[in-house]
Formats: C-alpha cells, sequence, structure tokens
C-alpha cells in the first residue's frame, strides 16, 4: 500500500476487511455492535485535549480537517440509524445518498464546536445499538436500496460497513497525532 493510499485507508480498504463476505454469525455481529457502540467513546478519545490549531488540521494531505471528520462522523451516523429504521420497516426501500463532500464543506461544519456531534453521536448510537440488538437473524436479511450504486444491500452489510466506518474515521485521528506527536 503507499503511503497516500495508507493515510487514507489505514486500517485497510472495507472491501479488505476480515469481515467481508462473512456470512451473518452472532460471534461477528456482537463484535461489530460493539465496533459501533464504542464509536463515540473512541472518537472522544482521539480528539480529547486537541486546541483549535489542530482541530483545523487535516487529517491526511487534501483531506478533511479534524473538525470536519467529526462532524462528517455525525452526519454519516445519522444517516446509516435512518438507513436501518428504513431497512426495517419498509420492503427495500431506496436510500437517499448524499454529497458528503458537500456536507462536510456546509459553514456549521467549521463554525460549531466537535463537542456538538460528540454529544449527538452518544446519543445516537445508544439507540442505534439497542435497534441493532434488537434485531432477529432474518431481519439481517432484509435490505435497502443504492440508487447510486444500482445494488441492494443487506442490513447485515450494511453493519459491516459502518462498523468499518466507525474505526476507520478514528484511525484516521489517531495516526494523526501520532505522526504530529501530539500526545493525549
Amino acid at each position: 500500500m503507499s503511503e497516500d493510499e495508507s493515510l487514507r485507508y489505514p486500517i485497510g480498504k472495507e472491501n479488505e476487511q476480515e469481515a467481508h463476505g462473512v456470512e451473518f454469525n452472532e460471534q461477528l455481529k456482537s463484535s461489530l455492535i460493539i465496533d459501533i457502540k464504542m464509536l463515540p467513546s473512541s472518537l472522544e478519545y482521539a480528539i480529547q485535549n486537541l486546541d483549535v490549531a489542530q482541530l483545523e488540521t487535516p487529517y491526511r494531505p487534501n483531506g478533511w480537517t479534524v473538525q470536519q471528520l467529526v462532524h462528517h462522523i455525525a452526519d454519516s451516523h445519522l444517516n446509516a440509524y435512518t438507513r436501518f429504521k428504513l431497512g426495517l420497516t419498509e420492503e427495500n426501500p431506496v436510500i437517499k445518498p448524499y454529497d458528503q463532500e458537500a456536507w462536510a464543506n456546509l459553514p456549521e461544519t467549521k463554525e460549531l464546536p466537535v463537542n456538538i456531534s460528540i454529544t449527538l453521536l452518544h446519543a445516537l448510537h445508544i439507540r442505534w445499538c439497542q435497534c441493532l440488538n434488537d434485531m432477529s437473524e432474518t431481519q439481517w436479511q432484509r435490505t435497502i436500496y443504492h440508487p447510486e450504486r444500482k445494488v441492494k444491500i443487506t442490513l447485515w452489510d450494511l453493519l459491516k460497513s459502518y462498523a468499518w466506518h466507525s474505526l476507520h474515521h478514528v484511525a484516521h485521528i489517531n495516526r494523526l497525532r501520532e505522526r504530529m506527536k501530539w500526545d493525549h
């Protein structure tokens, strides 16, 4: 993996992950839900004691700032929670894609402190994890339809994707801290 790719994908690409392609099983499900459950605390720890200048530092060349990244995770996981709820209550609903880059560049992501999104994530993940823990094995096979990718995605595959997303972005911040020698 090139240096640029290792900065972009610090834990590897989503399709390279051990869980990719793995059929539903309770042990993996529990592990993935823990990854999602731990995201708010892990993210909060990753940004602990960062000052304004550090929060305004891109996590990689031409990447988002740490501040934009924190707000992006909240935006993404709000959408994820909604996608799960739609998948549980409708037959193969068409999800609404969104322009992540445009969202990350809205004024609020530069103006609002990151603790707003951290607080939102703590509450959201409690709700989301309760929903995930309540799902039956059959419900994990329910699908949503992604119109940009033109593909049906099972809720099981969606869980694997968002667990990876959680670890992926926290790793961006932790690797930046290591490179910049920003101690906790």
